[in-house]
């Protein structure tokens, strides 16, 4: 019999972290993807689907007040994060192409966690499946990007499978949320 190699709580012993640990942890990663905007970029996106798509309008127009409101909500948050960081930090100064560098790279969540919904919503645009089908897609793939954004904040720390799993459904809850809303409004 061949010896696990994690612990009883489903984590890799010390000093032997697995190849997705070490990409979760990669800082391009941490700052840029898995972050509290793409969080917050998934259930934006959601919201602007169940409102655009609440009326019977059309994957197409949903797609474009989608990608149109991301894009806005993006270069405002690249924005807000460059005047907010601009200055004085923790005793040092952070000039301005610093901190908007800084608020680009932070803001990339928001901008990737539209990309998914969006290119099944231009699915059904081009009639490669039927407009309430992409939209419901959409929303659905909504929720199980929230639950992988949940997995991943909680495996970053070091959590036992059971808080991760705790986690990933607390984060795809706010999808769900948006599913529940779309079912009142349609």
């Amino acid at each position: 019999m061949v010896e696990s190699q994690s612990d009883a709580a489903g984590r890799a012993p010390a000093g032997r972290a697995s190849a997705t640990s070490k990409m979760l942890a990669h800082p391009f990663m941490r700052t840029t993807f898995a972050t509290e905007e793409s969080v917050y970029g998934v259930i934006l996106v959601s919201g602007m689907i169940v409102v655009a798509g609440g009326h019977g309008e059309s994957s197409w127009s949903v797609f474009w007040t989608v990608l149109i409101t991301v894009i806005v909500f993006w270069a405002a948050h690249v924005y807000a994060g460059t005047v907010a960081r601009h200055g004085l930090d923790h005793e040092r100064n952070i000039g301005l192409r610093e901190a908007f560098r800084i608020s680009f790279r932070r803001s990339l969540g928001l901008l990737a966690s539209a990309l998914i919904p969006s290119v099944i919503l231009l699915l059904g645009a081009t009639r490669a499946i039927p407009d309430q089908y992409a939209i419901w897609t959409a929303l659905w793939v909504g929720v199980g990007v929230l639950a992988v954004l949940g997995w991943i904040a909680f495996s970053r720390r070091g959590s036992p499978w059971p808080i991760r799993v705790a986690g990933a459904l607390g984060t795809a809850s706010f999808g769900i949320a948006m599913i529940v809303l779309k079912a009142f409004i349609h």
